[in-house]
């Protein structure tokens, strides 16, 4: 693999990490992840990705909890995406993944729900900022805008980054100071 300099200060510069050879093998090896109940939902656009979700989650041992949708009849996303929010708030999940075309009205609909943090998630980057800055409890992806193995990558990272509270901890109370005056409790 050849990466030329310029790709390499851009990569630098999203914080993203490049591995190759024996290293990126030992990382790969299906290592169980902190989460282990992963509440999962999907529209009729998202079917077949979530198929390869959960084979992947029960390959690293993770429980899934499957919400639907069960087959590529047009189904609403709304239903879902409440399904996997409510999963999450409750802590019957440990985190949720939802999957709709674009990722973001599922977001938007499992944004409803106090304490949830939903975060559509199209690259590496965004995916580490949401977990690492956010603490986002539910991953978000479109089934239309990303490819299967751009998708099971991120599912991978969302599942191992962590928090790093910090700072971002103070950030996070703000924003449960926003739910709790803008909620109604639940």
């Amino acid at each position: 693999m050849l990466i030329t300099p310029l790709a390499q200060d851009r990569i630098k510069s999203l914080g993203i990490t490049v591995t190759t050879g024996e290293e990126a093998k030992s990382l790969r090896q299906n290592k169980k992840p902190d989460f282990s109940i992963i509440a999962l939902g999907c529209d009729h656009t998202g079917f077949k990705v979530k198929q390869m979700i959960i084979k992947y989650l029960k390959e690293i041992g993770c429980t899934v909890n499957d919400t639907g949708t069960y087959n590529e009849e047009p189904a609403n996303y709304p239903e879902f995406a409440s399904k996997v929010a409510r999963l999450v708030q409750k802590g019957e999940a440990d985190v949720g993944i939802l999957i709709d075309a674009t990722g973001i009205p599922s977001a938007i609909t499992a944004n409803k729900y106090k304490g949830i943090r939903a975060a559509t998630c199209y690259n590496e980057f965004s995916v580490r900022s949401a977990r690492e800055h956010n603490d986002a409890n539910i991953l978000v992806v479109g089934a239309v805008t990303l490819g299967e193995g751009t998708i099971k990558g991120l599912v991978e990272l969302f599942l191992n980054v962590e928090f790093l509270a910090g700072r971002h901890k103070t950030r996070l109370e703000i924003i449960e100071k926003i739910e709790s005056e803008q909620f109604c409790n639940s």
